[in-house]
């Protein structure tokens, strides 16, 4: 292909290659050719045009495929607008002499077509040079056209527009021909041709000024011709050119000259609307040829005529735009309704007809004010609609208030304005729905009177203006929350008062059921108490049913209506009323088959109606309850449900022969009856109706085959049983588009309805499934038989296997037996049973049954794979596979595959042929196992061959739409076939004409498929993979060229696939700006110049993969695109300006699609992630632009009172006056939706900017960085913007927007509120927008805001007073007083909180409350702490005096609420932990005293934080004296807190709240220990020291020592820690364990969160014994002493560096606190405590020893430190005994032998400690046990001498010991020690040789020596004279030393007091841990 590249054709590679490789080569240099020479200098084309002109010319002979034709001429008029122009007449010339040739032959057909194609290109492109050649040139086309076959006709059209679009005004001389050429093409039999002649006419109308004035009516009449048997392309085209003319007809400017003024008539809009009205009601027959049976009245308006008018209408609105709308909206509107009223008959003759031209009517509307209009239009919109419905209600009111009632129902009037109220009603619920809270102005405007007008219509004769009523009201309700009950309320008021009104029972039912709809959609829902109201009306309703028969059906229809909405609202209201809803549904069925029959033989056809009625309703209620509230389906309901359906299901046997007895009154409640059990039974499990599977089978197939069934609704039926893939190759109108609204009446057939809410009311409360429109359910007919296809595939599978080959047998004779349609319809209902049941058995992995069973499937399946509908030979290849499938055997696949292939190879219909491929793909699609190479071979083999009979367009297009299903699914398998297949790609890309576009769309599939299979393989260098590539990416760029939508969609979805797998071989700048052109050249008008939506969704999707990792260079690409691209490319967003991610939030804000919007949405966050740092100012302007565009400037302005810094100041001028400066904003209007995504995005961006340069949070530095580089851009410069946007937001109508608002003004403060203002110091930036503030958060705490936004104000008003940014007093307290008002607000109880919205919601606004008050309080607190400290008596007078907050100012605020605020804590804390106790303790929850609030679920993560909240509220109340005084002397109140915070602890797993929790507890102890301690003090002051013995006994446990559970606060607090303690370890527990001594078990480590929980719990109990009495004390003291040692025992892990767990060092801790505890010496308790201290001490001991010959690997070192702490903690006596004393010298002899070094060096240490115990009882012993082997120790280091750090450090840890028994000995024992001593320390002495040779260790040594013995000889003179004096050598080494060492003991001796005191110091710190 590299050889292709060069300017002139490189004709000698050509000329070797073969014929498909030369088409290929041919493409590729045409396509290089055409970048070529747009860059290739004008002197060097010139040189070279002769030869390319020839070498053009001559392909242009060689029969070139339509895509290549299409680049051939394109590069010529290229080639001529850059080169020479005066051989183009030549050019020309040869082109017309080709065209008028007079060979016919098909071979010779693609030179004719080519030279059209070039003389279009050619004209277009050259324009005026041409200008004296164009007539010969057009009547030269135009008679060849005379003779063209359809593919001519359509290349002259295209080329005739092209031809006209050079020219222009120069063309006028033709323009007659040409029209009327293009005439005859719009009505042509070939759909491809009619498309070309509208874009044709569309081009010719820009010039022709007779068509959109002379000929104004016969353009009309011609476009409706035109519309007759059209497809949806053909609509889409002449809509366009309908529309457009139309609207050129109203607004053209008409030229001055004299005599055409004269022959131009003005046409007015009442005309034109006329005109399309005539389209709409009259179809093509035009008005003046009205044929007899039109003026009979007999014939209908077929149906695409009035779908492509409808399509008009939209275009023709959207030309003159949404200003031109606006003005004009109460004539649009008129005469829009007047399409379905009673003076046109014809449109709603028959209520089908009724149904399909309201839908046209309501897609108009929607299109049009929901598509062009700003909110404020709208909402000017909905005035005129209301104006609208009380005109037509005024009416209505006029005709029912007539006395004589024969007249009043037989009045036209009633149903001349329902069908127009219908429209009106719908569209105003539409429109209110997409306004969201923005529409809250219109509700409010009394002048309007929406809601008085709905719900006067509610009363209304007829019953689809009532449901239309009831789903506006639904609409009004999920638009405004706040709207929920009120209507709700009114509703029922009016249903209670008007209960003998027909119209009243069933249209307010209707409006309730609407409205409890609604209910799922408004998250704070409605009160729980309404519940129980519908649930008493219903019941009243049903009970009163048979008190007047008038009313009966009614008030049975009102009553089930009611009870299968109620059940809509979940378990939650359901429960309190399930028991009277079983018992109704009970009462409905008679108890036994017996009565039924009496029941039969008794009733009368009204009676039988009621009855039907009734029971449908009932089993509609069911329905309701199973798919609503699967939660209360327990076994037990389940059993309570179960008895009335026997005779549910005997009723459905006995329907036909009441059908016959009573006639036609009871057909259609008989099929709502059938339709209402089967949808309960597909609900239900099969087991539960086991007994009755039979006869439902039964009655299913009498249903599917019954004789009464006219029309084959195959498009309701078939297309969820096809795979979803398989539509594709099916109507386009399969598919989703922007028209699918109104295409979907074509996709049924004439004699089939479209949906519509009447056919069935209980829909109106269904979730819809497609988005926010009407339900739109089908008739019962209908929809009967697609619940009996559904039903049939579960039934089937589970009865026996007998009762299955029956039924199935009997189906297959069924169809036998029936001839022509009716045979059709039979074979549409079974075929589609029998896949329901396949596609059930394959779902559930079950099985097919015995061999035989497989016969009559599958005869029927084959029947259908060769049916004449092309969508039920889909569904039959579908469950052909499907049958291999559940079969599940080779050898029966093989046999499917082989009868396929036979078929294939015999068949010469194209019905057989397109059946068995898909067949083939589909069992290639389910069972890829079958794919052995050689059936692999034979498959592609069979469909190659298929894929190029070009005799037959659909062959190919379902051929290779199977060929795409193999490669799916054979996956590597296919790499041998993958060569050839993309070869038969490119080949049929180049040659397939571009009329089948379908075709075009399966080779689409099968190039993605192909790349999908290749996937990263596509990366590789080697030739036959570069080759792949190459022809992959020329089969993209073929496809991109094509005109089809779909087509292009696919190239698109192509690229994506070649950039994920080899992104460097994909252009990425081209495949960027053909996404652009394809988004902006259709993003003017999104619902029109983009028909085809799923084109739209692949450039987004691709957009949206390429964003992720290429984010700059797309963003790059488009802006460049813009730069040099024409200018009507972009008319809309323009790029140069918004950039890319500009034109994508435009394209947002105008997409209704879901998924589109979301793809747009991913794309700008994946653009904002990546970019918004380095584009910060274009990204924050965008974002601006948004929220502004539909800001009340005004609000803004008066709110600007801030101080501007010099730099900002044009940056915020320019915010205010955004809209004077002359040009228009680049963003009209934004929806509601569009600004909150643009609020969402300015928080992103703060995110960002954190994880970026510390700059965008630092002003300083970054007005510095600024200052060095203009570019540098940080987001602290852009603070005053980013402020101004969340209060534009925050102030809002949209609650959203609001919500969105407030959350982006908290991440301000949270990340701006620290940074300092260089130029104020002391004072804060934010400081200057505290108006800003304050006026965002103001309007969140009217009366009438929603709760969920005034929670988020609170969390932004604590924040805002929490941040410290407000120094003055005065300023803050317009931010307190909101929290204030609120608290005030909450305190007035339920009354004050609205009844509008549910209990949790109120709930929610009190948590938020109250955790904002808890977050000020805390901080207040702290800041008082923190300012205490320093300065007590330093607090500033004039400080206070100029009202900036003192230590104590914002603590004097929250003062004078604070004693209100700890009882709604405490409530909150008590509520919360009553909710969370676990259920079996229900039974002790106080009846009163429980919001019922906190009984409706609370979201779990807001009480997390509610509960952290309250918690910390408790702290900083008890770190306030007055409040803990308060706890610790009201015992009860204290104990009932830490219950509340065991159930807390208890109920709630989160680490943080525990601990939050006990360090409350803790706080509760401190309490009470002050509380005693001042009792004591108290009482020995009043008593005098004498008298103490009668004392009377302070603290818990008084004289007796006992804890009464319940009553006392010790007991409450140890089950509290054990708890905790338990949970971290379970084997403290004697029950685990199953013994109270010790168990030897492993030593754990535990968790951070879990360490730190037990060590609280720990603190807490070493508290216990000071609150008690001595007494008391000893009650628990075992209990304490139990846990802190099991603690010790069970957590004293090994740890590297002998530290100790933080689980150890806190039990030591708190061992310390007990040992040490005055009751320890306390006279009463004194005995019994040494007694308990032994026994612990003992414990620990017996922890050491091994039990029953297991192991434990416990930790030394915390073992003996426990023993140290004992020693030195307790009086003496408790330690000095004999045994014990004894144990514990053993336990320290034992370590000293222990090798670790780290464990000696803490034994030492622990020695020290204790040798240095004054006592000598105590010391002693251990000193004359253990010294001797110490020193013994030390000269054994000393002989073989330390070598590293650690040995050096036990040395010297052994000589401190050594020096301190030196000091401690009496005298006459110090001179041996010393003797002991003196020749260790010598012996590490160096002298001066050895000194600098020495390794460091050494060298330490010998400094650590000589400093001792610096300070031991002058101590010690005499002794160590005496030494020395003996030992001579001794002497030598150390003057030897010490002249080494002069300097540096000159240097050492001052610093020698330091290394002393190092060693104290260690010891001192020992003793601050826990000794």
């Amino acid at each position: 292909m590299e050889l292709a590249h060069s300017l002139l054709l490189n004709e000698e590679a050509y000329n070797q290659l073969g014929d498909v490789q030369k088409a290929e080569f041919i493409f590729d240099w045409l396509r290089y050719l055409e970048k070529l020479l747009l860059a290739t200098s004008r002197s060097d084309v010139r040189e070279k045009q002769k030869t390319l002109v020839e070498q053009l010319l001559s392909l242009m002979n060689s029969s070139p495929g339509p895509p290549t034709r299409k680049l051939l001429a394109k590069n010529l008029a290229i080639l001529y607008s850059i080169g020479d122009t005066f051989s183009v007449y030549e050019t020309i010339d040869k082109c017309n002499d080709l065209i008028r040739s007079k060979d016919d032959s098909p071979s010779y057909l693609p030179t004719k077509l080519a030279a059209v194609v070039c003389l279009g290109s050619l004209y277009k492109k050259l324009g005026r040079i041409l200008g004296n050649t164009f007539t010969d040139t057009v009547g030269n086309i135009l008679k060849a056209m005379k003779s063209a076959e359809s593919q001519g006709r359509y290349e002259i059209m295209l080329s005739l527009q092209n031809i006209l679009s050079g020219l222009g005004a120069a063309a006028t001389p033709c323009y007659r021909d040409v029209y009327k050429a293009a005439r005859s093409c719009l009505t042509d039999r070939s759909m491809a041709v009619r498309c070309a002649a509208a874009k044709c006419l569309l081009e010719l109308q820009n010039e022709a000024v007779f068509m959109w004035s002379t000929d104004l009516d016969s353009v009309a009449t011609l476009c409706f011709k035109s519309f007759e048997g059209s497809n949806y392309d053909v609509r889409i085209s002449v809509s366009k050119l309908l529309g457009t003319v139309l609207a050129k007809a109203i607004i053209s400017k008409h030229p001055g000259a004299a005599a055409s003024r004269q022959s131009v008539r003005r046409v007015s809009l009442e005309e034109v609307l006329e005109l399309l009205g005539t389209g709409f009601l009259r179809g093509s027959s035009g008005f003046l040829r009205a044929s007899g049976d039109m003026l009979k009245g007999t014939s209908s308006v077929s149906r695409d005529v009035r779908v492509g008018v409808t399509q008009a209408y939209v275009v023709f609105v959207s030309t003159l735009g949404g200003a031109w709308l606006e003005k004009n909206f109460a004539a649009f509107l008129s005469h829009t309704l007047s399409l379905v009223s009673q003076s046109h008959p014809k449109a709603t003759q028959t209520q089908i007809d009724a149904v399909c031209s309201r839908r046209c009517v309501s897609f108009i509307l929607r299109a049009t004010v929901g598509g062009l209009l700003g909110e404020k239009a709208q909402i000017a919109a909905a005035k005129d609609i209301c104006q609208a419905i009380w005109k037509l209600k005024k009416v209505m009111d006029a005709v029912m208030s007539d006395g004589n009632l024969e007249t009043r129902l037989g009045s036209t009037d009633v149903a001349a304005s329902q069908h127009m109220l219908v429209c009106a009603l719908q569209e105003l619920g539409n429109l209110i729905h997409s306004l969201g809270t923005t529409a809250a102005p219109l509700l409010q405007d009394s002048s309007a009177g929406v809601l008085d007008n709905v719900i006067s219509v509610t009363l209304h004769p007829s019953i689809s203006v009532r449901l239309a009523a009831a789903w506006c009201l639904h609409c009004i309700a999920v638009a405004l929350p706040s709207y929920l009950t009120p209507l709700l309320d009114r509703c029922l008021e009016r249903l209670t008062v008007l209960k003998s009104s027909p119209e009243a029972v069933t249209g307010f039912s209707f409006a309730v059921a609407a409205l409890l709809g609604a209910v799922k959609h408004c998250p704070l829902g409605i009160p729980h108490g309404k519940g129980k109201i519908i649930m008493t009306l219903a019941e009243d309703l049903l009970c009163s049913a048979a008190q007047n028969s008038r009313l009966s059906a009614q008030r049975t229809q009102a009553g089930w209506l009611l009870i299968a909405a109620l059940m809509t609202l979940g378990p939650a209201f359901v429960n309190h009323h399930l028991a009277r809803v079983l018992l109704l549904w009970k009462c409905v069925f008679p108890l036994s088959p017996k009565d039924l029959g009496t029941e039969k033989s008794r009733g009368d056809s009204f009676t039988w109606q009621v009855t039907l009625e009734g029971r449908a309703g009932a089993l509609c209620a069911i329905k309701s309850f199973v798919s609503h509230c699967g939660d209360l389906l327990t076994e037990e309901v389940i059993q309570h449900l179960l008895p009335p359906l026997p005779c549910a299901v005997d009723l459905l046997t006995l329907l036909s022969s009441i059908l016959k007895t009573y006639g036609s009154p009871l057909k259609t409640p008989s099929v709502v009856y059938r339709q209402r059990l089967y949808e309960l039974l597909i609900l239900l499990p099969p087991e539960t109706y086991e007994g009755y599977l039979c006869a439902v089978l039964r009655e299913l197939a009498a249903d599917l085959t019954a004789p009464d069934i006219q029309v084959a609704a195959s498009t309701f039926l078939l297309p969820r049983l096809c795979h979803q893939d398989d539509l594709l190759i099916l109507s386009p109108l399969l598919q989703d588009t922007d028209h699918r609204f109104i295409e979907e009446q074509l996709l049924l057939g004439n004699g089939i309805s479209c949906g519509s809410l009447e056919y069935d009311p209980y829909s109106i409360y269904e979730k819809d499934v497609e988005g926010d429109s009407v339900p739109k359910p089908l008739p019962p007919t209908l929809s009967v038989i697609s619940s009996a296809v559904k039903l049939f595939g579960v039934v089937c599978a589970h009865v026996g296997e007998a009762q299955r080959l029956l039924i199935l047998e009997q189906l297959l004779d069924s169809i036998k037996h029936t001839k022509g349609a009716r045979q059709q319809v039979v074979q549409l209902h079974v075929v589609s049973s029998v896949s329901s049941f396949l596609k059930y058995v394959a779902g559930s992995k079950g099985h097919l049954g015995p061999e035989e069973m497989r016969r009559p499937v599958l005869a029927l399946v084959m029947g259908a794979l060769e049916s004449p509908s092309p969508l039920l030979r889909c569904a039959a290849a579908e469950a052909w596979a499907r049958l291999a499938q559940v079969v599940d055997d080779g050898a029966f696949t093989a046999v499917l595959a082989q009868v396929s292939f036979d078929k294939l190879k015999s068949a010469r219909d194209a019905v057989t042929r397109t059946g068995h491929s898909l067949a083939l793909g589909s069992l290639h699609r389910y069972l890829g196992g079958i794919s052995s190479s050689q059936h692999l071979n034979s498959c592609v083999g069979i469909l190659y061959t298929l894929s190029q009979d070009s005799t037959s367009p659909d062959v190919q297009t379902w051929a290779l739409h199977s060929l795409s299903l193999i490669i799916d699914s054979a996956g590597p398998l296919y790499y041998t076939h993958a060569e050839p297949t993309l070869s038969l790609i490119i080949m049929l890309l180049l040659n397939v004409p571009p009329t089948h576009a379908e075709v075009h769309q399966s080779l689409g599939r099968c190039l993605n498929a192909l790349i999908t299979t290749l996937g990263p393989e596509l990366q590789g260098n080697s030739t036959s993979v570069s080759t792949l590539r190459t022809s992959c990416l020329l089969g993209c760029a073929v496809m991109q060229d094509n005109p089809d939508c779909l087509v292009q969609a696919q190239a698109i979805s192509c690229l994506q696939q070649l950039h994920m797998f080899a992104p460097r071989h994909v252009n990425l700048s081209s495949l960027v700006s053909c996404l652009c052109e394809i988004l902006l050249d259709n993003s003017v008008l999104v619902n029109l110049c983009s028909p085809y939506l799923l084109l739209r969704r692949a450039v987004l999707a691709c957009l949206r993969q390429l964003v992720q990792r290429e984010a700059a260079e797309v963003s790059e690409h488009a802006v460049m695109l813009a730069k040099d691209s024409r200018e009507e490319l972009t008319p809309d967003a323009n790029i140069r300006e918004v950039g890319l991610e500009g034109a994508l939030l435009t394209l947002l804000d105008k997409e209704t699609d879901g998924r589109l919007c979301h793809d747009i949405k991913e794309t700008l966050n994946h653009m904002l992630t990546s970019m918004a740092v380095d584009k910060l100012s274009f990204w924050l302007k965008l974002c601006k632009d948004v929220l502004a565009a539909s800001a009340d400037f005004t609000t803004v302005t008066c709110v600007d009172t801030m101080q501007e810094e010099e730099g900002d100041k044009g940056d915020d001028a320019s915010v205010l006056t955004i809209r004077n400066d002359g040009r228009p904003h680049p963003f009209t209007n934004p929806r509601w939706a569009t600004r909150v995504f643009a609020a969402e995005c300015v928080c992103r961006i703060i995110n960002q900017c954190e994880n970026a340069h510390s700059a965008h949070f630092d002003i300083a530095l970054a007005q510095e960085m600024k200052k060095r580089d203009s570019r540098n851009d940080f987001l602290v410069l852009h603070l005053g913007d980013l402020i101004r946007m969340a209060f534009m937001a925050a102030t809002d109508h949209s609650d959203q927007l609001r919500l969105s608002g407030l959350e982006t003004l908290l991440v301000v403060i949270r990340r701006f509120a620290t940074i300092p203002e260089p130029e104020f110091p002391g004072h804060v930036i934010l400081e200057q927008y505290q108006a800003n503030v304050g006026a965002a958060l103001r309007p969140a705490f009217t009366s009438e805001t929603p709760p969920d936004v005034t929670a988020k104000a609170c969390q932004v008003c604590s924040a805002w007073i929490a941040s410290g940014v407000v120094s003055d007093l005065n300023d803050l307290r317009r931010v307190h007083q909101l929290l204030v008002a609120s608290l005030t607000k909450i305190q007035v109880g339920k009354e004050a909180l609205s009844h509008l919205y549910n209990e949790s919601a109120s709930t929610m606004e009190i948590l938020a409350v109250l955790k904002a008050w808890a977050e000020v309080y805390i901080i207040a607190v702290e800041r008082h702490k923190n300012h205490k400290q320093p300065l007590k008596t330093t607090c500033s007078e004039e400080s206070v005096g100029n009202g900036s907050i003192s230590s104590d100012g914002l603590l004097d605020l929250v003062h004078a609420d604070l004693g209100t605020l700890s009882r709604l804590w405490l409530a909150a804390l008590q509520d919360f932990a009553l909710l969370t106790l676990p259920s079996e303790f229900a039974s002790q929850l106080p009846v009163e005293g429980i919001s019922v609030e906190f009984l409706c679920s609370l979201r779990s993560d807001a009480t997390m934080e509610s509960i952290t909240a309250c918690l910390h509220a408790l702290q900083a109340l008890l770190d306030v004296p007055w409040p803990r005084s308060k706890i610790g002397s009201d015992q009860d109140l204290g104990i009932e807190l830490l219950n509340v915070l065991h159930r807390v602890i208890l109920t709630r797993e989160s680490p943080s709240i525990q601990l939050a929790s006990l360090e409350v507890v803790r706080q509760i102890i401190c309490a009470a220990q002050e509380h005693v301690k001042e009792k004591r003090r108290s009482a020995e002051v009043d008593d005098g020291a004498a008298e103490k013995e009668t004392l009377p006994e302070f603290g818990e446990g008084k004289d007796t020592g006992g804890l009464v559970p319940g009553k006392s606060l010790v007991f409450a607090t140890l089950e509290l820690c054990v708890c905790i303690l338990v949970r971290q370890l379970p084997e403290l527990n004697p029950k685990l364990t199953g013994s109270p001594g010790v168990k030897a078990t492993k030593p754990q480590m535990l968790s951070e969160d879990g360490s730190r929980l037990v060590s609280a719990a720990l603190v807490i109990l070493s508290e216990l014994p000071a609150v008690c009495s001595p007494e008391g004390s000893i009650s628990i003291l075992p209990t304490i002493l139990y846990l802190t040692i099991g603690v010790l025992r069970e957590t004293a892990v090994k740890l590297p560096g002998g530290q100790l767990s933080s689980t150890v060092a806190a039990s030591l801790q708190a061992l310390k606190g007990i040992l040490s505890s005055p009751m320890a010496r306390a006279e009463k308790s004194h005995t019994a405590w040494t007694d308990l201290l032994r026994s612990a001490l003992t414990t620990v001991l017996d922890c050491w020893d091994p039990v029953a010959g297991t192991h434990q690997e416990l930790d030394e070192v915390s073992l003996l430190t426990a023993i140290t702490v004992f020693t030195l903690s307790t009086s003496p006596e408790v330690t000095t005994i004999p045994c014990l004393q004894k144990r514990c010298i053993e336990k320290f002899k034992a370590t000293l032998e222990i090798k670790d070094p780290m464990v000696q060096i803490k034994t030492y240490q622990l020695l020290l400690s204790i040798f240095q115990y004054p006592n000598p009882a105590v010391s002693y012993p251990y000193i004359y046990s253990l010294v001797s082997s110490i020193v013994e120790k030390l000269q054994e280091i000393d002989k073989r001498k330390p070598e590293d750090t650690t040995e050096l450090q036990i040395f010297q840890e052994g000589i401190k010991v050594l020096e301190a028994l030196v000091a401690i000995a009496e005298e006459q024992h110090r001179s041996h020690l010393v003797a002991c001593l003196l020749p260790i320390l010598i012996s590490f002495l160096l002298d001066e040789n050895a000194l600098g040779s020495a390794t460091s260790i050494m060298r330490n040594l010998h400094d650590f020596a000589l400093q001792n013995l610096m300070q031991i000889g002058p101590q010690y003179s005499s002794v160590f004279k005496s030494v020395m004096a003996s030992s001579p050598a001794l002497k030598a080494r150390l003057e030897a030393a010490i002249k080494g060492n002069q300097e540096s003991v000159k240097l050492k001796i001052p610093t020698s007091k330091h290394t002393k005191n190092s060693g104290k110091n260690s010891s001192i710190q020992l003793k601050t841990n826990f000794l």
